[in-house]
């Protein structure tokens, strides 16, 4: 087993995957604790739905263009390539952060709730873009992209140098922002009201965590798919909760979890063969249901 996992990390490809994923599995635990305590847990979900509606939309971009740029001449070559070299994030990633904010506004507005706005733009983005990979399929095999997209794929495994750095950077963004205002999303998590009547910004806030919260998302698509997501959000936060009580505790327990979670996941995915998102997911399910146990053996002793 070890002589295995020495010759897979001998390439490049599995070492950046293992660098990307466990700095997804971070960002995505430092706001985990922040969206379950204040039940924006379906929040995850709801943007892993836009973001796989906003992936079809790049898809559509990026096979109208090839088309129209398809030729022999030296333009249309130079046009290819830059599509070649720039990445579907550039799109998905601005269409996210527009749902969080559209998300969060329409959930304030007193005719449309925030489980029916939450409901509306998920399922609704869902169905356009399904609809968009069937008309402006860029395979033979659309059951399999759409499948890939939404339960995780491989793609972790072949990312580039230019991917990785990418990734890295908006990581740093993401924990950066987290450290930077860790005591106003304290305040906003605990007691909104409490924090607006000290002066802070309340809706400001929320709105940043919104908008991390998409940036998270959007970072997460290649590791587990659309469809996974909010659980590496969720799963490591309710472990936590189940031994730690303090939001400065739980967080850290969070980050330890997702973290040890997500090299556990990559590795046995490498080992058995086994998808890559769903593995990651399985072992959070593992590790909070032992973390429940071992609370109950402590209230008893």
């Amino acid at each position: 087993m070890f002589d295995k996992l020495a010759y897979y990390f001998s390439f490049p490809l599995v070492r950046y995957a293992l660098i990307v994923g466990l700095l997804v599995a971070l960002c995505s635990s430092l706001l985990g604790v922040t969206l379950v305590l204040k039940r924006f847990s379906f929040i995850g979900d709801g943007l892993s739905h836009v973001a796989f509606g906003a992936m079809s939309v790049a898809t559509v971009v990026d096979v109208t263009i090839k088309q129209a740029a398809s030729g022999d001449n030296a333009v249309a070559r130079w046009i290819t390539d830059m599509i070649e070299k720039t990445n579907s994030m550039v799109i998905v990633m601005p269409i996210t952060i527009i749902a969080a904010i559209l998300l969060l506004r329409t959930g304030q507005n007193t005719k449309i709730k925030g489980d029916a706005a939450l409901a509306m733009i998920s399922v609704g983005a869902l169905a356009v873009g399904y609809m968009l990979i069937n008309i402006f399929s860029a395979s033979a095999n659309v059951a399999g992209d759409v499948c890939s997209t939404l339960f995780g794929s491989t793609s972790i495994l072949t990312l580039s140098l230019s991917e990785v750095w990418l990734s890295v950077g908006l990581a740093v963004v993401v924990i950066a922002i987290f450290l930077i205002f860790y005591k106003q999303i304290f305040a906003v998590t605990f007691d909104e009201s409490f924090a607006k009547a000290t002066g802070v910004r309340a809706n400001a806030y929320n709105l940043l965590i919104a908008v991390v919260t998409s940036m998270i998302v959007v970072l997460a698509m290649n590791l587990v798919g659309s469809l996974l997501i909010s659980a590496l959000i969720i799963f490591p936060a309710l472990s936590a909760m189940r031994l730690f009580k303090s939001f400065r505790s739980v967080t850290i327990c969070s980050a330890v979890i997702s973290v040890f979670c997500a090299g556990t996941g990559l590795i046995a995915s490498l080992l058995f063969s086994t998808p890559v998102g769903a593995t990651i997911v399985s072992a959070d399910m593992i590790v909070f249901f032992v973390f429940v146990i071992l609370s109950k053996c402590l209230r008893r002793g």
